[in-house]
């Protein structure tokens, strides 16, 4: 077996000559060591031993209360893991998918694995630069990766996004952005700086603002979340928010969904909202494309989203390229049946 044989298992990748896990989504408290690429609900668990970046220990930490051993690596450093079956030496790089997100670059007997998890080569303002590096294998989530999943510049969108906001206030509505709290509500607090519009937070993205500050990510002024005082400001609420009691308060409002998905027409219907805004914190399908192309690998291992259509399209290029969480029907050129 490989150094660096790759298992899919109940929906996280293991590399069992290491004794490494990359991003499970059930819980591991055996001797094997956890990778963390962020800190957002499905990529976190109650493992026993994590590796991953500072800002994502203090998230999960948040999110997650108890102890575990935690590997708290900075960006860029090579940090050598022996206590396994094989030595192999990991380093972390920016994914740019929100603060801390982090690519595992694994190299080990002369060979090297990159592990994206979730990704953005579009540099955010809330988020490190995405970093990537040649690598011979890459193992990379694919959630938009269909050809018509293709985002517009984020700066066009923000603008129709604090349009939305200005003519909701004018008409006496406060405007509610709906997004997800930890990474795209201070993308979007970030993106509202300079408008002079007065913003309230939710509780729960108010509390990791607190903690983007704490690693020195400056905001424009914002305000915790009261329903009585919200008149007159724009709110950013996450989706899964009681939208019932909380509208209800407020009276008379906008709402709006800011979300890759909204490139899709059902967007605003599907969320019942009032407007829907393609800002995203992953890659587009041109994204995930550049993403292989500046890897180059001799295979692509896919994951997650439109795993094997993507996989289709990296073959379609000339690399060798297989969806690991999702079957595939290849598809054979005529003529060579």
């Amino acid at each position: 077996m490989s150094a660096l044989t790759i298992q899919y298992q109940n929906g996280g990748v293991f590399l069992p000559a290491l004794g490494l896990w990359l991003d499970p989504r059930e819980r591991q408290t055996g001797p094997a060591k956890v990778f963390v690429s962020h800190a957002h609900t499905d990529h976190v668990a109650a493992h026993r031993e994590v590796i991953l970046t500072a800002p994502t220990a203090q998230f999960m930490r948040t999110r997650l209360k108890g102890q575990r051993q935690e590997h708290v690596l900075p960006f860029g450093e090579p940090h050598v893991f022996g206590e396994g079956p094989v030595s192999y030496r990991l380093t972390l790089l920016p994914a740019g998918h929100i603060l801390g997100s982090a690519m595992a670059f694994i190299e080990v007997e002369g060979q090297s694995l990159l592990y994206t998890g979730d990704f953005k080569l579009r540099r955010g303002l809330a988020a490190e630069s995405c970093t990537p590096r040649h690598a011979d294998l890459l193992v990379m989530e694919t959630t938009f990766g269909r050809p018509g999943y293709v985002f517009p510049p984020a700066d066009a969108v923000m603008q129709e996004v604090i349009r939305f906001c200005r003519e909701a206030l004018e008409q006496q509505a406060t405007p509610v952005l709906f997004s997800y709290s930890l990474g795209k509500s201070q993308e979007l607090l970030c993106g509202l700086d300079g408008t002079g519009l007065p913003v309230m937070l939710h509780e729960s993205a108010y509390k990791f603002a607190r903690i983007y500050e704490q690693f020195d990510q400056r905001f424009p002024a914002y305000k915790k979340l009261k329903p009585g005082l919200a008149h007159g400001h724009v709110l950013i609420c996450p989706p899964q928010a009681d939208r019932a009691g909380l509208l209800e308060q407020i009276g008379n409002v906008r709402t709006a969904i800011v979300s890759g998905w909204a490139v899709e027409s059902s967007c605003r219907y599907r969320y019942r909202v009032d407007a829907a805004f393609p800002l995203s914190d992953h890659a587009d399908f041109p994204g995930l494309i550049e993403m292989v192309k500046r890897v180059v690998p001799q295979k692509v291992f896919t994951l997650h989203g439109f795993a094997a259509d993507f996989a289709q399209s990296v073959r379609e290029l000339g690399f060798d390229a297989q969806a690991l969480s999702e079957q595939e029907q290849f598809l054979l050129p005529l003529g060579k049946l």
